[in-house]
């Protein structure tokens, strides 16, 4: 089933990000140049090969404004497009068009280059098994919006932060002084309600943490013999999660050691947006 688009964080944005490019002015140039009622249609096009998300945002974008612009969408979220290929179709007041256009294609463009990023990894483990999961290294507000794009390449979300899931990490084991310690106050504090996880960066650490009966064990920054050695200790007693310094040159290496997923900040914090246009016609 397709994520769905999460709409109210959009409209969030949305305001934001037009309060921030009209200020309290407007666009002083389009209102200077463009006739009141004056009527457009332009097409929004790919440049080049990805997977498109955020389409929402153009119809959230275009409602903000007094004077009315419809926008018809040729490739839904999820779909793969080529270079040249139509995105969507605007028409409507050319005021609105050219006000929103820069909110529109930055919003689209940021998100199909997450969902594309997270499509070529996807693709590379194709046949492992593992799950590529993303991280909480997202710019700061689009949160929702990057996750639902990384779901629309086909990642799966990790934890949408520090309210929703305990991962027990190396900060926290220095403060308790020990794996068996920073899980042993979770559990105190929160019983059996959040699953368990722990990070890990050596062999002798997975092995505390497995004793400890944690849910999943985050393995940082192993090579990928140190994660089949992982693996083999851990038969199954938990989930493995791979993370750190895992690009799409070497996730195929990683996957094929036997975890359970990948998670990579990459596809979040280092995705390169889509190129994409909007030409009137």
């Amino acid at each position: 089933m397709k994520a769905a688009a999460p709409l109210e964080a959009l409209a969030r944005v949305v305001q934001a990000a037009l309060a921030e490019d009209l200020g309290s002015r407007g666009d002083i140039t389009t209102d200077a140049i463009v006739p009141a009622g004056t009527r457009m249609t332009a097409v929004i096009r790919s440049r080049e090969p990805g997977r498109i998300a955020g389409t929402d945002a153009i119809p959230v974008v275009l409602a903000q404004f007094t004077e009315p612009a419809t926008g018809d969408v040729q490739a839904p979220d999820g779909t793969d497009v080529q270079a040249g290929d139509a995105v969507a179709t605007l028409s409507g007041s050319a005021r609105t068009l050219l006000s929103g256009e820069r909110v529109i294609l930055n919003l689209l463009g940021r998100l199909s280059g997450i969902a594309t990023a997270t499509a070529a990894v996807v693709r590379a483990v194709a046949g492992t098994g593992v799950a590529i999961k993303d991280t909480r290294k997202t710019t700061p507000g689009l949160r929702a919006l990057e996750k639902y794009a990384v779901a629309v390449g086909g990642g799966v979300n990790h934890r949408f932060g520090l309210h929703d899931a305990v991962l027990i990490k190396d900060n926290h084991i220095g403060v308790a002084g020990s794996i068996t310690a920073a899980v042993g106050r979770v559990r105190a504090r929160w019983g059996s309600e959040f699953p368990v996880q722990v990070e890990v960066d050596t062999l002798a650490q997975l092995e505390e943490a497995l004793a400890c009966q944690v849910t999943a064990v985050l393995l940082d920054n192993m090579t990928p013999e140190q994660l089949r050695c992982a693996v083999a200790i851990a038969g199954k007693r938990c989930h493995l999660e791979a993370s750190g310094g895992i690009t799409l040159a070497n996730v195929r290496a990683v996957a094929e050691t036997g975890i359970d997923s990948i998670s990579l900040g990459g596809l979040t914090h280092s995705a390169r947006s889509l190129d994409l246009g909007l030409d009137f016609s």
